[in-house]
Order: C-alpha cells, then sequence, then structure tokens
C-alpha cells in the first residue's frame, strides 16, 4: 500500500514538473487517466470564446479572370459576378469540392479541413469538415439568387454522422455583398437525438481561373450536440467558370450526312426537300414519259 501511494506521488510530481499546476487545475482524475494529452473542457471553453460568433464582412470582392485579379468594384456589376457563380457552380455540379482553413490575405490553405470546437452530449472534441458534394444547381426564381443542394461531410471524434443535404442559396445582392448560406442541416451526431447546423459564407473571393472561392465563414451547431467556429476558408472547385472549351470543333457528321455529301460530290447537284427540310440522300429522277398534248 505504502508503494503504491508513493508511485502515485511520484507521478503526480512529474506531471507538475512537465506540464505545471495549470494541467492539474483544469482536469479531473478521470481526464487524465482516460487520456492525459487531451484538451479539457475548459481549454476548449476558452477556443470558443477566442472564436467571434460573427462573420466578418468583406470590403471589397476580388476577380480573377484571365490571370488577372482586380477589385469587383472598378469594373463589374452584381449581375456579372452572379453569372460567373452560375458557370462556376454549373460546370461543378455533382462533383466534389475540397474545403480548407485558409489566410485570408494570400488565400492559401493552411489546413486541409476546417476545425470546428463542439460538445457532443458531455463530451468536448473537435468536428471537422474538409469538403462538400454538390448535388443540384437551380437558377432561382428571386433575381441574383442561385439555389444548391449541398453534401457537407462532416466528422468528429472519428466518426462519420449521417447528415441530410443542405439546401443552400448564393444571394448576390451588391458587388460588394455576396453570400452562401444555408437553412439548416441535421447531423446525427449523438444517441438522443438530431443535431441542427447552418452555415454563412461572406464571400471575397472568386478565381475564376483556377475555380476557388474564398470567404468568411461562420457555423453553427444546435441540438444535443453544440458548438461552432468561423474563420476564413477557400471552396476548391475541380473546373473552372468558362463553360466553352476556347478551339470550337465541328460536331462529328452522321452517316446519313455522309452519304449525302458522298453522292453530291459524284451527281454534281443536290435537291432539297421542301417539306422534310433536309438533303435527300437519292435525288428523285424526273418523269421520261411524254408530255400529252392537247387536240
Amino acid at each position: 500500500m505504502l508503494k503504491r501511494f508513493s508511485a502515485n506521488i511520484l507521478f503526480l510530481g512529474t506531471l507538475c514538473c512537465l506540464c505545471g499546476c495549470d494541467y492539474l487545475r483544469t482536469r479531473t482524475p478521470q481526464d487524465i487517466l482516460r487520456n492525459p494529452f487531451a484538451p479539457s473542457a475548459a481549454e476548449y471553453a476558452e477556443q470558443g470564446q477566442e472564436m467571434q460568433p460573427y462573420v466578418k464582412a468583406p470590403s471589397s470582392i476580388v476577380v480573377c479572370r484571365s490571370h488577372q485579379c482586380a477589385p469587383a468594384r472598378l469594373s463589374m456589376s452584381k449581375e456579372y459576378i452572379y453569372n460567373s457563380l452560375l458557370h462556376l457552380f454549373d460546370n461543378n455540379n455533382y462533383q466534389k469540392v475540397l474545403i480548407c482553413q485558409a489566410d485570408p490575405a494570400s488565400h492559401v490553405c493552411l489546413e486541409n479541413y476546417i476545425t470546428l470546437p463542439i460538445t457532443a452530449g458531455i463530451t468536448p472534441t473537435n468536428a471537422y469538415i474538409d469538403h462538400v458534394r454538390i448535388t443540384d444547381v437551380l437558377i432561382g426564381k428571386k433575381a441574383n439568387r442561385l439555389n444548391l443542394i449541398l453534401n457537407y461531410n462532416l466528422t468528429y471524434g472519428g466518426q462519420v454522422p449521417d447528415c441530410t443535404p443542405a439546401k443552400s442559396i448564393v444571394f448576390a445582392k451588391t458587388v460588394d455583398h455576396v453570400l452562401l448560406e444555408d437553412s439548416g442541416y441535421t447531423c446525427k451526431m449523438t444517441t438522443i437525438g438530431q443535431s441542427t447546423v447552418k452555415t454563412v459564407l461572406a464571400i471575397d473571393y472568386i478565381d475564376l481561373d483556377y475555380g476557388y472561392i474564398g470567404g468568411f465563414y461562420s457555423i453553427g451547431i444546435s441540438g444535443p450536440a453544440h458548438g461552432g467556429g468561423n474563420g476564413y476558408m477557400v471552396l476548391r472547385l475541380p473546373k473552372n467558370a468558362y463553360p466553352l472549351a476556347p478551339a470550337l470543333q465541328n460536331p462529328k457528321q452522321s452517316e446519313q450526312s455522309k452519304a449525302a455529301q458522298t453522292i453530291s460530290e459524284y451527281t454534281g447537284k443536290t435537291e432539297t426537300s421542301h417539306k422534310s427540310g433536309r438533303v435527300e440522300i437519292f435525288p428523285l429522277k424526273s418523269s421520261s414519259a411524254p408530255a400529252q398534248t392537247a387536240e
């Protein structure tokens, strides 16, 4: 018994020397025995307080086209931004879009995912989103609105919950105010019930050459699992925003058109059917019967 007590005192003394008194102050004995290196509930709360629960409004939207970037307010309109985003999302329909935590100044990815401190039941943990899949792209009935169906890949604590698709909209109110937001989608993150996730993205960077969209995000989770966070993220789409190829090619000719072209070259003439509006493959021959004269 004395040896076990001495071993515990030695273990606590070693922890105090290595980690300091704050380590023991913010953790319970169960936390130390379960995982001594995991962040405590107090540390998760401090991280949540450091993250401000609002979206930073961008001062201007930067649009890159033809490998040149400039503020949109100088030479663009909200209609142009809306049409560009429509082409960009429409070209990437049914595609997997990568999401990363990025630097707002250089738009360079810092992590290949975004991190959200949450509490699932009574357990503090982190939720991660690394990509989203575009399921459908529709033009909204109201002006300057684009309807999207997005499927976010959300994970937490090494688990992948079942989430419903997010009905999202892209709204271009002005040339400096473009938002991507949803009405909330649900995820089965605990055995008690469903948790609701809401996302808002204030877009401030659009690269039409490489298919990048950047902006300040705010994601909140409510329910048995609650939490969230904000920051700056970049959506990396597989395709760019240009719907047409720069070098247009003639469509392939069908076998019927090839046969008509061969016969026209052989006979030197073609006849057009006024009823069908197409070139006849075999031109009709004129009747060889002599005309009857009236007596």
